[in-house]
């Protein structure tokens, strides 16, 4: 994993981690199922996601991101098809996200808006609550 150009991407270039200190996005690897696509030829990356599991019963799937000049090619697609593989076999009883622009893309791989989020509930830490 090129940890630099993640870590670049998700503080800079991110909506949900914008800001996030290298030591922070450092230790969210170090806790997670890392995941990325690599161009055949330059072996560069071209996109990068993580999945958070007690690898029994729950995942979460974080940092989904495509570099801007990969996108369109499929990569999240394969980022995703990864991740579905990688974690079928744990047999769990639910892998989530957040999102707030690629539904479509999820929808393929079995995810739905939650049409009922009553039973769901979010503790926000201190100093990240939304505004507004």
């Amino acid at each position: 994993m090129d940890v630099d150009r993640i870590h670049r991407w998700l503080a800079e270039e991110s909506y949900w981690a914008r800001g996030r200190s290298r030591e922070a996005h450092e230790v969210a690897m170090s806790g997670s199922r890392n995941y990325g696509v690599f161009d055949a030829e330059s072996g560069r990356q071209l996109g990068y996601a993580r999945a958070i599991t007690d690898g029994a019963t729950f995942a979460w799937i974080a940092d989904v991101f495509v570099d801007p000049a990969a996108r369109g090619r499929g990569v999240g697609k394969r980022i995703m098809a990864g991740i579905i593989d990688d974690l079928k076999p744990l047999g769990l009883k639910r892998t989530a996200l957040f999102t707030e622009d690629a539904q479509g893309l999820y929808e393929q791989f079995g995810f739905e808006q939650l049409k009922d989020a009553k039973s769901w509930m979010l503790r926000w830490g201190e100093g990240f609550a939304p505004v507004g």
